[in-house]
Order: structure tokens, then C-alpha cells, then sequence
């Protein structure tokens, strides 16, 4: 049963295969979650109400992104294909991202449902169902509300790192990297860097999946701030 509606209040739910996490915006502030398991999606109280705003991002790593004037639809699975190994009932998609004048071409078939449950059941206020898009598309998106000029924007989750890289606003990198543990990550985060000549002392890291005190403890040892977007 819904229980309240929060018409000037946002929602934006990051889904894994191990769970998922969440952060609430609103009048009275911003509220973010560690990651939840699958199993508290029907009694999180956050997800008992309608909000102005919903969006839900799939930590998908088979994307791609690729020029607007090379796109065509009909191409979007074989474009897709050439980077990551597509399974033959694999449901393959596509969405224009705004700043960097691309398309990103995704696969949202990793193996899990529970995005779908979560966007049943988490609505807008009048109802409507918020489209399930990569964890690839919101960093793309984040780049405009980062103020510094060296924009370094991360997630991590299911031993894939998702990295956006941007000078102003010019994208430098867009790229998901396969690191089992997060030492691996941070060594894809820094190795981008150094090849774009880019100095971690004097730039700020942000994140939009949860990461521990100990994660954030090694990263301030390299970047000037650490932060959860």
C-alpha cells in the first residue's frame, strides 16, 4: 500500500545481481542506503511511496557507446555484439544520451528481476513506471551537476567498474571494466587517469554505488575528495 506521495522528492535505485541501493532527494534533504539485499525489497519504506521523480539504473556491464551519425537501429545487436558476448535471447536496447552526443547500446538480460520488481512497485505520483537504464547512462548524465572541471565519476558492484572520465564537457572516457575485488578497480581508476594525464591530488572522485569506510579511506589516500553523488 502506498503510503505517502512526495511530489518534490526523487528516488534513484541502483540494482545489481547482489541487491540494490538507493539515495532520496528532497526539501528536507538527501538521504542514501548501503546496499540492501534482494530479500528487503518489499519492506523498505522508501519503496512504499510515489515520488515526483524515479529513476532506476541496472549495473549492467554489456554496453556501448557509440556516435550518433554511425547509429542506426537496426545495427544496435550487432554493434553490441562486437564487444561483449550476447547470449542468443539476450534483449538488446538503446538510449541517446544528452551531453555527449552518443548512443549508448545496452543489454539489460545479466540474469536478474529484481529491477523489474523494484520499478512494479516503486511509481511516480501519477502512476508511471520509470524506464530500467545502465548504470553507464546516469554517470554519463552525472557529468553536468559535477562543478569541478576534471570530472571523474565511478560505480562499482558485481566486479565491474563503471568509469566516465570528462574535462569540462568533454568526455575523455566512457568504459566498464571487469575487477573482481575493489584494489583491481582502483587500479583501472588510476591507470585511465595517468593515460589522460590527469593528476588524482589535485581531483575529486565521485561515486554513485556505496562504498565502504575502508574503500574510502584508500581512495583518499590519492585524490583530493572522495564523494557520493
Amino acid at each position: 500500500m502506498i503510503q505517502n506521495i512526495n511530489t518534490n522528492t526523487r528516488i534513484s535505485i541502483q540494482v545489481s545481481l547482489s541487491g540494490y541501493s538507493f539515495k532520496v532527494e528532497g526539501p528536507e534533504g538527501t538521504g542514501t542506503s548501503g546496499w540492501m539485499s534482494a530479500d528487503r525489497v518489499f519492506t523498505t519504506p522508501e519503496f512504499q511511496k510515489r515520488y515526483g521523480s524515479v529513476r532506476i539504473s541496472l549495473m549492467t556491464h554489456k554496453c556501448t557507446l557509440v556516435p550518433e551519425h554511425f547509429f542506426s537501429p537496426a545495427d544496435a545487436r550487432s554493434i553490441l555484439s562486437e564487444v561483449v558476448a550476447l547470449k542468443e535471447n539476450d534483449h538488446v536496447d538503446y538510449v541517446r544520451t544528452g551531453q555527449s552526443g552518443a548512443v549508448l547500446v545496452y543489454s539489460g538480460s545479466i540474469g536478474e528481476t529484481l529491477s523489474k520488481v523494484i520499478a512494479q512497485n516503486v511509481l511516480t505520483e501519477d502512476g508511471y513506471q520509470a524506464r530500467i537504464l545502465p548504470e553507464l547512462y546516469y554517470l554519463l548524465e552525472a557529468v553536468d551537476s559535477v562543478q569541478e572541471y576534471n570530472k571523474i565519476i565511478a560505480s562499482y558492484a558485481d566486479g565491474y567498474l563503471h568509469l566516465v572520465i570528462a574535462q569540462g564537457r568533454s568526455l575523455m572516457l566512457a568504459n566498464i571494466f571487469k575487477a573482481p575485488d575493489f584494489t583491481t578497480a582502483e587500479y583501472f581508476i588510476f591507470n585511465a587517469m595517468k593515460k589522460l594525464q590527469l593528476n588524482p591530488e589535485v581531483s575529486t572522485i565521485c561515486f554513485r554505488t556505496p562504498i565502504s569506510p575502508e574503500e574510502e579511506i584508500s581512495l583518499y589516500r590519492y585524490f583530493k575528495a572522495v564523494e557520493r553523488i
